[in-house]
């Protein structure tokens, strides 16, 4: 591999629309980068949870947010809302959702190589 390398979330990822979800991914490597975008209105239950069909999120995400908010309810009851210039840690088994009518997005790295979420099939 290249000791220097560029791609572009416009041009070079893999996209993923879901409702109310805009996601690419960029590989570099073992290493994962994604834009994520959700509407207004997103709800991890009711727009992706039909797609993977597990009762909660069972990706464990590490990210940053660039705008918008997004409140997250672990399956242990526990809760955390992030914002903006937020760096968070999610671990898998959760639900989450946009708050407010602003659109939320985020840039998440992962170190498995693989794409956003767990709704996409290794086939």
């Amino acid at each position: 591999m290249a000791t220097l390398a560029k791609k572009s979330f416009d041009n070079d990822g893999e996209v993923i629309t879901p409702e109310k979800t805009y996601a690419t991914t960029i590989n570099f490597g073992s290493v994962a980068a994604t834009k994520l975008i959700a509407q207004p209105g997103w709800k991890w239950s009711e727009c992706i949870k039909p797609v993977v069909g597990t009762e909660s999120c069972q990706a464990g995400h590490v990210g940053m947010v660039a705008q918008g908010t997004l409140h997250v309810v672990s399956d242990d009851g526990s809760e955390i809302t992030v914002t903006a210039g937020d760096a968070y840690s999610f671990a898998p088994g959760h639900d989450a959702w946009v708050v407010g009518d602003e659109e939320f997005i985020a840039y998440e790295f992962n170190n498995s190589g693989k794409d956003y979420a767990v709704w996409q099939t290794d086939d």
